[in-house]
């Protein structure tokens, strides 16, 4: 073969690979419901090239990708929404990481490429939500020929294509559109969704701007236009916490799920702007929800950091002088604090660690401290863990009275110690787990409300901290102050209990907490909620199906399993 006719079947070859993937429109010639005359459907680096022809690109369709390697378990298909505003179809690059991700992980992927800019004379999704219904039937309708399983079909989405999706998971019993033809009797529901940042979701914001107020106020709510029928499905939300399209949305949208027992997630990040964050937490849920084969066996998380090897000494000391304790009472125990050093220091902060036990009992060694300090010691911190009194204090004290005293004087030991050990007194956070988590948002927003009196000179220093973790905290709400949850959390009226005081020195949290706990998900999610009226930034993540102590034991590749690297990843994030 002479070289230039090498050349040439190259140029000829790298042509096709570029334009590989199978492209399918997805209404026949006529039919498309709604067609106006300046919308395309095109990709923003298609529609960019300077042989672009709009009169080409006016219907919209699928892209099929290559399918997975043969042999994979999983049987399931993802469709993969750009978000744009409805303007245009912009995340290429996302899309790309979205397919590669996928593929990897043996679903079929397939582009799914809706009309832009917006319609006029009719509401800017409906052009969109019309093509969403009959790309859903068009992929459905391939499963077999294409290899996958008709009810394992997922969709991610970022933006506008988020709420496109919230449409499809929501709504797929209220017909976009009329019938075209045979293909519009195939089912449209979804079988699961990723939802990243969805956009116009609130009243403030659903004519397509962003949040006017942020979401919030008495006169905002959740869109009327998204159903929650009885084929609403599974899903995990993605949200920045200062994305101009309010993160609001996606706390709503995860209440009204819950209303409905529907399994579902909320992933909340900080300091964060539009944008679509998370991608393993979605993978997590859908390993969790079955939708990628059969889990693993749970492993036991205290046989997972069963190993001591990365500390370096440990130090016991009392929480009060003898005869000082305040309300001291029979029964209670004596509160005490050990000191954890790692072998090898490579932060200056300090943790400071303690278990639940709904206030009748807590245990520093048990499974809800001991793996999270060794966890931590190995990353280099030193951690202090906590024995606080219990059982219930009795003589007309609250359930946490006497606890929340040995918080705020053990946050003071800390502090008065922490230079002489070569640590930062300024950086000190707490961690506590169900009745602890609870102790923990009293020491996160009530540090300037004293609960004892001073004793001595420890006590002239401040008790607040620089950060808080909030383990599935209990007794947040006022319908589960003293119990479970009655309503779940999720009614308006089921409100923070007003022992938090939320005052001047709250500082930011993270919350992880299991969606089906009985001490409920919502009680963490309205405290994110409220401080993030404050202007506090915190972080939030609940993982779908997991009761309360989720961790004790949890499957591989789950968020339950994989909870601890939310602290390690929270922690470098607010240590200074």
């Amino acid at each position: 073969m002479k070289p230039r006719h090498l050349i040439l079947l190259l140029c000829v070859m790298c042509s096709l690979s570029s334009f590989a993937w199978e492209r399918e429109t997805i209404w026949p010639k006529g039919k498309m419901p709604d067609a106006q005359p300046h919308q395309i459907a095109a990709m923003t680096d298609e529609a960019g090239s300077k042989d672009f022809k709009a009169d080409k690109h006016r219907v919209a369709y699928l892209e099929w990708f290559d399918a997975p390697a043969k042999g994979t378990p999983v049987q399931g298909c993802m469709i993969l929404i750009s978000g744009g505003s409805y303007m245009n179809c912009c995340d290429v690059g996302l899309v790309k990481q979205w397919r590669e991700r996928f593929t990897q992980l043996g679903f079929q992927c397939v582009n799914f490429v809706y009309r832009t800019p917006r319609p006029e004379g009719i509401p800017i999704y409906q052009s969109a939500w019309e093509d969403g219904q009959r790309a859903v039937r068009m992929v459905r309708s391939e499963a077999k020929k294409r290899g996958f399983d008709p009810e394992r079909i997922g969709v991610i989405s970022m933006s506008a294509g988020s709420h496109l999706a919230t449409l499809l998971a929501t709504s797929s019993q209220t017909p976009a559109y009329a019938p075209v033809d045979k293909l519009d009797q195939v089912p449209c529901h979804i079988n699961w969704a990723i939802i990243n940042a969805p956009a116009y979701v609130t009243t403030d914001g659903d004519t397509g701007t962003p949040a006017m107020r942020q979401g919030y106020g008495t006169d905002v709510h959740l869109s009327p236009i998204f159903k929650f029928d009885d084929k609403t499905c599974p899903v995990s939300l993605h949200h920045g916490g200062t994305d101009p399209y309010t993160p609001n949305g996606s706390t709503l949208i995860y209440r009204e799920l819950r209303k409905r027992k529907v399994p579902a997630e909320l992933h909340l990040y900080p300091n964060k702007g539009h944008g679509a964050f998370g991608l393993e937490r979605g993978i997590e849920f859908m390993r969790q929800m079955g939708f990628m084969g059969e889990l693993q066996p749970e492993e036991d998380l205290m046989k997972r950091y069963a190993s001591d090897d990365a500390r370096r000494d440990k130090t016991t000391e009392d929480v009060w002088p003898e005869g000082k304790m305040p309300d001291s009472q029979e029964g209670q125990g004596k509160p005490y604090l050990e000191w954890h050093f790692p072998k090898e220091l490579k932060t200056k902060a300090i943790q400071i660690i303690y278990s639940g036990g709904s206030y009748q009992g807590n245990d520093p060694d048990g499974f809800e401290v001991a793996p999270a300090r060794r966890y931590l010691n190995e990353r280099g911190m030193t951690v202090v863990t906590m024995r606080y009194r219990t059982p219930r204090p009795k003589k007309g004290l609250a359930k946490h009275t006497t606890a929340w005293q040995d918080l705020q004087r053990a946050i003071r030991i800390v502090r008065s110690k922490a230079e002489s050990l070569g640590l930062d007194p300024n950086q000190i956070g707490i961690m506590g787990s169900s009745a602890g988590g609870h102790l923990t948002l009293m020491g996160v927003t009530s540090s300037m409300h004293q609960s004892y009196l001073p004793i001595d000179n420890i006590d002239r220093l401040p008790c607040n901290v620089q950060w808080g973790i909030g383990i599935y905290p209990a007794y947040a709400l006022t319908d589960g102050a003293d119990g479970h949850n009655a309503n779940g959390g999720n009614l308006d009226s089921d409100l923070l209990v007003p022992e938090f005081s939320f005052d001047l020195k709250t500082s930011p949290m993270l919350f992880i907490h299991g969606d089906a706990d009985g001490y409920a998900c919502m009680g963490s999610v309205k405290t994110w909620e409220k401080m993030r009226a404050m202007g506090i930034q915190s972080e939030l993540h609940t993982l779908a199906l997991r009761p309360h102590c989720f961790q004790r034991t949890a499957s591989p590749g789950t968020g339950s399993y994989t909870w601890l690297d939310r602290i390690g990843e929270f922690l470098q994030n607010v240590i200074k």
